[in-house]
């Protein structure tokens, strides 16, 4: 199933998102009020739209709330930002992530219930891509020459199974560079909760679970083979 996002605002931070989404497969529609913005993406997105984001009408009418996710990026206006941000919930978009600048915008966001909220940096947009694409992943380092350091939540088809019985490196050309362990602690009152902490380097036998998160190191589309085959 293809998957399909919208980005709003199209400085570099939301450039960033919209190329490296489509340029990896999904249909992507861009919103700005800048017409320079939205023909300078035309050609590279399925749909590039100018028009006002906080027009909640508009934005129905272009089945936003239909999408897989929404990435709010506008940088400057960040009473615009608010005000989409709030559109789009009221629209029921499933999945908002949203730019933030400082520490007070990201307090209000969270105030508005939105729990991804990111910073405008180039490779974080294309994290952003990388984390849409595959939800599995929680975290996404960017490397030079394609390379990644993810943290991805252990693919069901693996869990139970040793490092060796997976065999990353020969079949995925992938290293598991640590494993982030869940484990059940109690405090002074007796009361018990899971905590993760680092595993350390694995072991040829040690058997990865399905609450653990798997620390890889390999290139872009080997990462997503592995999970994608996996799931």
């Amino acid at each position: 199933m293809e998957n399909r996002f919208g980005v709003i605002g199209l400085g570099r931070f939301g450039t960033t998102i919209a190329r490296t989404l489509a340029q990896r497969g999904a249909e992507v529609i861009v919103i700005d009020n800048d017409e320079q913005a939205i023909n300078a993406l035309r050609d590279d997105v399925a749909f590039a739209v100018r028009m006002d984001a906080t027009n909640l009408k508009l934005l129905r009418e272009q089945n936003v709330q239909d999408l897989d996710a929404v990435v709010v990026a506008i940088g400057q206006d960040f009473e615009g930002l608010l005000l989409t941000t709030v559109t789009l919930l009221e629209l029921g978009v499933k999945r908002i992530i949203a730019r933030a600048s400082t520490d007070q915008q990201r307090r209000v966001l969270e105030k508005l219930g939105v729990t991804e909220i990111l910073s405008p940096e180039d490779e974080v947009g294309i994290s952003v891509a990388g984390r849409l694409l595959n939800p599995n992943l929680v975290n996404v380092f960017q490397l030079p020459d394609d390379y990644q350091i993810v943290e991805v939540k252990t693919p069901a088809a693996v869990c139970n199974k040793t490092v060796l019985q997976v065999e990353l490196r020969t079949r995925y050309k992938l290293n598991l560079i640590t494993l982030r362990r869940s484990y059940e602690v109690s405090n002074d009152q007796g009361e018990r909760r899971d905590e993760y902490h680092i595993l350390g380097v694995p072991s040829a036998d040690t058997i990865l679970y399905s609450s653990d998160f798997m620390v890889l190191l390999g290139k872009r589309e080997d990462i997503e083979r592995f999970v994608e085959v996996n799931r």
